[in-house]
């Protein structure tokens, strides 16, 4: 693990604080900050509270050194983008979203609360379906993210039509779907790159034939060079959650998943994101929790596992679904001598990485119901941001870009214990 202390260094160097600011900022003396910078120091180690803060403080420094709002290092749009998942990371490394598409409104809502645009140089949609039919609406744009649903295609596949020697593409292929709304969009504009996401199942949809035209649309008809790797969430957040992620570039580059970097310390624990005070009424009520005993049970006895799980702080929860907000069974927490509870809404933005493990700055202005149901619909953040950083060095291309996006502030530290 790394040294917390010479982290604290790090971090206080990042963020453009001197020693004297340091102390002023987090109520501490000089000597104390010090002692925090002194591997082997037999002084007090930094809290997770001065390090959490020195940590955001770098990360707003480095956003604010590399990210020119005037003149962004690149424009990107976010399809079917929920809470914005996707647009943070990418606004990290440089970018500048300048069109958003999302159809719900209670989604919309917290995406606009998370980030504020300017209407002048910023676009806001619902339904992406009149776009795709009037493309050029669209603003110019470098990069294409896209967290699109997986609907069933009405064909058989594109391998059938090979073997029958019929022609095909994506406005029969796919017509009548969201992909083939997206694809209308990235055939018109022909971005430099696009991400898309879906869950890992996409892989399997209809014994493969889903992805089968989707990898051919891509390539084939659109001429993208397309990578895809199915990433788990785990060595980021104490989450096993597993999706599909699909880059391609128009052009031919080096970008490669194995260059994916993974987080240097432990793997996180429920622990490290639960809240201290948690209000009674995320606590099962004794019918609830005898329902969902007795619903486990039955299916035992015919030996099937289906049913809640309980979870303590040193676990790693199951993916948490769009529906918890109906019992919670997936990822319910253990509470000694009480009922099991489920997490606050608050804890899903910091087991899906919208916040930090401790954190509170994400914006939660909708009610619990549709708060559980955007997380437990979104994307793990820091995962994105991993993928972005090893496609970023392709989207810019400049050196200056390069090392700007090296000097990012790495994922947070979980500590042992």
């Amino acid at each position: 693990m790394l040294d917390r202390r010479t982290e604290f260094t790090r971090l206080r160097e990042c963020a453009g604080l001197s020693i004297e600011e340091a102390a002023q900022l987090l109520h501490v003396t000089e000597r104390t900050i010090r002692r925090y910078e002194t591997p082997g120091s037999r002084g007090t180690d930094p809290s997770p509270l001065a390090m959490d803060f020195v940590r955001r403080m770098a990360q707003a420094a480095a956003r604010a050194n590399f990210v020119d709002r005037e003149r962004p290092a690149f424009r990107f749009i976010d399809l079917f983008a929920g809470i914005g998942g996707l647009r943070k990371p990418f606004e990290e490394i440089g970018g500048k979203c300048v069109f958003t598409a999302e159809w719900d409104r209670w989604s919309r809502k917290t995406y606009a609360a998370n980030y504020p645009d300017n209407p002048f140089d910023h676009e806001f949609a619902g339904d992406i379906r009149p776009y795709a039919d009037e493309p050029w609406k669209v603003p110019e744009h470098d990069v294409l993210l896209a967290g699109f649903p997986c609907q069933p295609f009405s064909i058989a596949g594109v391998s059938k039509k090979n073997a029958l020697g019929r022609p095909h593409g994506f406005l029969c292929d796919t017509q009548g779907t969201l992909f083939y709304d997206l694809a209308k969009i990235i055939a018109h504009h022909q971005p430099k790159a696009f991400l898309l996401e879906n869950v890992k199942n996409l892989e399997r949809h209809d014994r493969g034939r889903t992805f089968a035209t989707i990898m051919h649309v891509l390539t084939q008809e659109l001429g993208y060079k397309v990578q895809y790797r199915v990433i788990s969430s785990a060595p980021w957040v104490p989450q096993k959650r597993e999706r599909v992620f699909i880059v391609g570039f128009r052009e031919e580059t080096d970008f490669s998943f194995d260059d994916l970097a993974l987080p240097e310390s432990r793997e996180p624990v429920l622990g490290d994101i639960l809240e201290e005070d948690v209000d009674a009424k995320y606590t099962l009520s004794a019918h609830l929790w005898g329902y969902l005993q007795g619903y486990k049970e039955k299916h035992a006895k015919k030996g099937n596992g289906f049913g809640y799980s309980v979870f303590g702080p040193g676990d790693v929860s199951r993916t948490l679904s769009a529906r918890y907000h109906k019992d919670g069974s997936e990822c319910l927490v253990l509470q000694p001598g009480n009922r099991p509870r489920r997490l606050t809404p608050r804890e899903c933005a910091r087991l899906m990485g919208f916040d930090e493990p401790q954190g509170s700055d994400f914006i939660i202005p909708v009610s619990d119901t549709q708060a559980y149901r955007q997380f437990g619909n979104a994307v793990v953040v820091p995962v994105v941001r991993a993928v972005a950083r090893i496609m970023a060095p392709h989207i810019v291309g400049e050196p200056a870009a390069k090392d700007a996006i090296s000097e990012l502030v790495r994922e947070p530290v979980y500590a042992h214990g």
